[in-house]
């Protein structure tokens, strides 16, 4: 799949730009075996995405928490998947119960597992 050839990263305008995005982002988001270039071209669609909802779906505040289940419902993540990402099966299971909040270092790793800012994990 030559990427570039299929979307050229640019300022996302339209709804009909940002369904395009969204097209191509969700099979790279589901995919955790990335090449480096693949994972530089997520980076920037998601970028791009997040800017555009940023203005034109305003969130407001969501938690941390809701973020980390609507990501893995999105992709398809289970809680073993995050094992050895964030901590223990147990760590894992506190952090998805909501026993435990998602510490500064497990917030990196979910950005990075997740192709997203870690910001939306603190």
């Amino acid at each position: 799949m030559n990427l570039l050839a299929d979307f050229v990263p640019e300022v996302i305008t339209s709804e009909a730009e940002y369904d395009r995005a969204l097209a191509i982002a969700e099979p790279l988001v589901a995919n955790h075996n990335l090449s480096n270039e693949e994972s530089k071209f997520l980076s920037l669609i998601v970028t791009l995405i997040e800017d555009y909802e940023g203005k034109h779906y305003p969130m407001g505040d969501v938690s941390p928490h809701a973020a980390l289940l609507h990501l893995m419902e999105y992709s398809s993540t289970s809680q073993t998947d995050l094992v050895g990402s964030i901590g223990s099966a147990e760590v894992v299971a506190e952090i998805f119960e909501s026993k435990r909040s998602i510490d500064p270092i497990q917030a990196k790793a979910l950005g990075e597992y997740f192709q997203v800012s870690a910001s939306l994990f603190i």
